[in-house]
């Protein structure tokens, strides 16, 4: 494992917008502003974003090809500030953790997902989450605040910078639905092709379930900017899913489920549900029975997670021939499922042991707070 450190800098709130949380229709608003005619303000905010995306500038001034009159204006209102990096820390297994610091002094994390065809960057969407889950230590954290759209932009172009990233999720701190607006305009601006052109394909939302926000982003994404979608299930039925995840009481498997069935799903792709195994609570053939019947229906895949215990925790690591037996059990009634394996255990990346990495750094960095993200392959048949 290696670690590097930033010493902790004064950060100010932001007296100006930052250009980072615009999409290209702002900027074409923003120019019209201005005095820019029309058909000229849509070719500037192309210009612009090859400028913040592609060259990744750090200036207005560097951006050559456009008039005094718009770089003037967009200096006077807008900063390009790069969101600092003050922790680093690379797994045996090449998994990279990167803690950013936000204008207010709060830390957010992303991660750096190796595998032989991809790098997948997971991503945080609030400082903090609300959504209370008993398996996972980041929901004891509590919400802070939820991210800015340059902030949720910003960890994307800060990594870019370094790695050439095919894939995106946003599974890091905080529910991505629960700050809805803000990620579906990120998203609108990590697709865009004149920026960072990620394929929709490769970049998935997930929720712990959230049913009145999936409709919306139902609505709100479509065509284009149109991502994965990612559900966190975790139980087999509603009592034993609402021990784990309060949200079930709000939203229970049935809305839940009618809610992915009425997903818009364009032609060779599916949902995901996401299925942290538990020992002893959620793992025996008889739940992936009913996961099977639930999931009926509804192209899906079914990543199986062994649970990472931590200290204090009222759950404990499934063996792993339950683990197995549910697998088989999914492919054997058609369901597509793979096992996932925690990457980066050796700096406390592994799925819910956020608030542990926390607790570790902060003990030796008061400010510093590590996020969690986890990723995996498939484990045996």
């Amino acid at each position: 494992m290696t670690a590097s450190t930033a010493a902790p800098e004064t950060i100010q709130k932001p007296h100006k917008h930052h250009i980072l949380g615009l999409r290209k229709s702002d900027l074409v608003e923003e120019l019209l502003s201005i005095g820019v005619p029309e058909k000229k303000a849509r070719y500037h905010s192309r210009q612009i974003f090859h400028w913040l995306y592609q060259r990744k500038v750090t200036t207005f001034e560097m951006m050559t090809d456009l008039s005094k009159l718009v770089r003037g204006h967009l200096a006077e209102k807008f900063q390009i500030a790069p969101l600092p990096k003050v922790f680093h820390q690379k797994s045996i297994d090449g998994t990279q953790k990167f803690l950013f610091r936000l204008y207010d002094g709060k830390t957010i994390e992303s991660v750096l997902i190796p595998a032989e065809d991809r790098l997948t960057i997971c991503i945080s969407s609030q400082v903090g989450c609300a959504m209370g889950c008993k398996f996972c230590l980041t929901g004891t954290m509590g919400l802070m605040r939820n991210l800015e759209v340059y902030e949720i932009v910003g960890q994307v172009l800060e990594l870019s910078k370094l790695e050439t990233i095919s894939n995106i999720v946003f599974m890091g701190m905080g529910e991505p639905l629960h700050n809805l607006e803000n990620v579906c305009r990120a998203i609108e601006i990590l697709l865009a092709q004149d920026a960072l052109n990620f394929s929709k394909r490769k970049v998935t939302v997930s929720t712990s379930g959230l049913v009145s926000a999936i409709r919306k982003m139902n609505d709100r994404l479509v065509g284009e900017s149109r991502p994965n979608l990612a559900i966190s299930l975790n139980g087999s039925y509603d009592a034993q899913r609402e021990e784990v995840m309060p949200v079930n009481k709000a939203f229970p498997i049935a809305d839940l489920l009618e809610a992915c069935r009425d997903w818009h799903l364009e032609p060779h792709r599916r949902i995901t549900f996401e299925y942290v195994v538990l020992g002893g609570l959620n793992d025996t053939v008889e739940d992936a029975a009913r996961v099977t019947k639930l999931l009926r229906g509804i192209p899906c895949k079914v990543n199986l997670i062994p649970y990472n215990p931590h200290d204090g925790s009222d759950y404990k690591r499934p063996e792993h021939e339950a683990v197995l037996a549910m697998h088989r059990y999914l492919l054997d009634h058609d369901i597509a499922a793979m096992i996932r394996h925690s990457r980066g255990r050796d700096i406390l990346a592994a799925c819910g042991q956020l608030r542990s990495a926390v607790d570790a750094v902060a003990r030796t960095r008061p400010h510093i707070a590590i996020a969690d993200c986890n990723d995996g392959r498939v484990i045996g048949a």
